[in-house]
């Protein structure tokens, strides 16, 4: 799925391709197209039953009772916080078969005679650090009360950040793999995607190794932070999670429900749906927050660059828009063209978060009215993390890493995905196309899935807080509905607004009852919605 672009607070979320997309939901509510009518986008119909998440036993087996009792050695990295290195199996299931070193931080909380405990963080993905997230955000998402009586704490989930990273191609090669067009119009340029997946596949295969690549699984990330918890003094886990990061605090309360503080589950992603249907839902969550975009700019900038007819010519304008730099990719200022790919990346980047919209204006009129690709272009490399040296962040790597261990992949090859294309382009006309051919990364990857979806009901657990925007390009409201429902103790609280998460400052509702949660262990009432 797409992750959400470094400008914002979030990282959120889950997929698989040169466009890697984040979290999915069932569509969302539906949309009121120009005539009236309304227009759903999701799915057709129900996914499959997913078997349940077992816990685990309560009791700590002996091979891993050294893990939980060891200590860490705890040095300052500076704005307050302390770094250490958390040992944990390679694989849980053969603990003697070898270790990996994962990146961990911590913070005090500034008053200790009421500290509640640590709370663990982290922004979504899968593959951004969530230590490099908590030691830059955690003072700006929480208010002093919050800070004041817990520790912010954070683990690099194994493949990420500081914890033994994926990598796979270099900076040059992934320029190359980011213009690959995604949305192939003959077989030449087929077998051209085709090809660039099994390139990224085999280079994340040799420069990583598959045991790495075969151990970074949610569940092992999950199993992880228990033993983190336990380290840290804790009986409990109390954790904020955006995106991705829901689903990793779903795994866990799954797993642990006994050991289950107070958890929030924003911008939620549902574990129950296959890799399709993510990825389909996916693609309709952001045509819902493209034609929201579409709707303000259309009416309410004389200027804009999608004209003044509505959502329905807007989209109309955009695919044409998008058909012109195919066929002839626009002058950037630099030694680098904006092709489809990088256009249509730089439009998504910019619906995770309603404060671009002005970037998605400017940037769509430079290269609409006067043929200037830069400003979809630094869009497109905000998204992607590419620096200014041409180097690239490694969650690009991560990312479907860890998805396609997670989950089979949504198409096995060509022939099935021409079964599916069609749902996709109903899902979303102007993105179904391109999340539909980057399902087949995954039937690239060079290590078979691990994980299947599931359903988490977390028996016996303390109530947890799930928190879905109706309009989340991202992850669609309906998974977050989905969570809340199938979570034993799930509390549904939700936000009629845009963009990518809702805690930390998008609406003081919100953020009340969240900060009332967290500190009071009250939670609001099951259905509440927020503005």
């Amino acid at each position: 799925m797409m992750r959400a672009p470094r400008k914002t607070a979030l990282t959120l979320c889950v997929a698989t391709a040169l466009l890697a997309t984040a979290c999915t939901s069932r569509g969302g509510p539906p949309l009121e197209s120009d005539d009236g009518s309304s227009e759903a986008t999701g799915t057709v119909e129900p996914p499959p039953d997913a078997p349940p998440l077992e816990p685990l036993p309560e009791a700590i087996p002996a091979e891993l009772q050294p893990y939980y009792e060891q200590e860490l050695s705890w040095s300052d990295c500076g704005g307050g916080y302390e770094c250490g290195t958390l040992t944990v199996p390679l694989d849980y299931e053969n603990p003697g078969g070898g270790d990996i070193d994962l990146r961990v931080t911590r913070s005090a909380a500034t008053n200790p005679d009421q500290r509640i405990g640590a709370l663990l963080m982290n922004p979504g993905g899968p593959g951004a650090s969530a230590v490099d997230f908590t030691q830059s955000s955690a003072e700006y998402i929480f208010p002093s009360e919050v800070l004041a009586r817990y520790d912010m704490a954070a683990i690099d989930p194994r493949g990420t950040g500081g914890s033994q990273p994926v990598e796979c191609l270099d900076g040059p090669a992934m320029d190359e793999y980011t213009l690959t067009d995604r949305t192939p119009d003959d077989e030449a340029e087929e077998e051209e995607l085709l090809a660039a997946f099994d390139e990224f596949a085999t280079a994340c295969a040799e420069n990583s190794g598959e045991d790495l690549l075969s151990h970074i699984s949610t569940i092992e990330t999950a199993r992880d932070m228990d033993v983190f918890r336990a380290v840290l003094g804790d009986d409990q886990l109390h954790y904020l999670g955006f995106s991705y990061g829901t689903k990793l605090g779903a795994v866990y309360a799954g797993l642990y429900p006994q050991n289950v503080g107070r958890l929030v589950l924003d911008a939620a992603v549902d574990p129950r749906l296959p890799t399709l249907y993510t990825d389909r839902e996916q693609s309709g969550g952001f045509e819902t927050a493209f034609r929201s975009f579409a709707e303000d700019c259309t009416s309410s900038f004389p200027d804009c660059p999608l004209g003044s007819e509505g959502a329905d010519d807007a989209s109309s304008r955009l695919s044409a828009f998008f058909e012109q730099v195919d066929a002839e990719p626009l002058p950037t200022g630099e030694d680098r063209q904006l092709t489809e790919s990088l256009a249509t990346t730089g439009v998504a980047n910019a619906l995770y978060a309603e404060f671009l919209w002005p970037d998605l204006r400017q940037a769509l009129s430079s290269a609409i009215n006067d043929g200037d690709g830069a400003g979809l272009l630094s869009l497109a490399d905000d998204y992607n993390e590419r620096g200014p040296d041409g180097s690239y962040g490694s969650s690009n790597f991560a990312f479907p890493a860890i998805s396609c261990l997670d989950s089979p992949a949504g198409n096995a090859d060509v022939a099935e995905l021409e079964t599916t294309i069609g749902s996709f382009e109903d899902a979303s006309p102007t993105f179904g196309r391109d999340f539909a051919w980057a399902t087949l990364l995954c039937a690239a990857w060079p290590v078979e899935p691990t994980g299947e979806p599931v359903s988490i009901a977390a028996e016996g657990a303390a109530d947890i807080l799930v928190v879905g925007t109706l309009r989340d390009p991202a992850t669609p409201y309906a998974w977050a509905e989905g969570l809340a429902d199938q979570l034993s103790s799930g509390i549904l609280l939700s936000y009629d607004g845009d963009g990518h998460g809702a805690y930390g400052g998008n609406s003081p509702c919100v953020d009340s009852a969240v900060d009332r949660y967290l500190l009071e262990n009250i939670s609001p009432e099951d259905g509440t919605t927020c503005s």
